[in-house]
């Protein structure tokens, strides 16, 4: 299994395709830096000569932010929306949807599961 930044890529997919287990690298980031380094895209990972894995860590180091600095981005980015109160902010914080989506029903994946509300009928009156 070649390893391309510390992350394991599998052995029977094509090149472009093995590295989008890269994170930060999409479809579109994979054939751009295989067309820039002239790799065919549908050779077989386990085929890449070690010369070759060699130029594509090095292309992805030096073009692109990915992996742990990425994720760390991320969350700073995330970090900085809740400290200056914006609303962006609240909605990460109350861990609800950020972009718009309504949360009356079908925001479970963000909310998390169902919690019940003992004898809300009562309550309500």
């Amino acid at each position: 299994m070649p390893r391309i930044l510390g992350v394991d890529v599998p052995n029977d997919k094509a090149v472009w395709v093995a590295l989008t287990y890269v994170y930060g690298i999409g479809t579109t980031s994979s054939d751009k830096i295989l067309n820039d380094l002239g790799i065919n895209r549908t050779t077989r990972a386990r085929d890449l000569s070690e010369e070759e894995l060699a130029r594509i860590a090095a292309f992805i180091e030096k073009n692109f932010v990915v992996e742990g600095q990425l994720r760390r981005q991320v969350t700073a980015n995330i970090g900085r929306l809740r400290d200056i109160g914006s609303y962006r902010g609240l909605r990460h914080r109350r861990s609800l949807p950020v972009r718009g989506q309504r949360t009356r029903c079908n925001a479970r994946s963000r909310k998390g599961p169902k919690k019940t509300i003992a004898n809300r009928k009562i309550a309500r009156k």
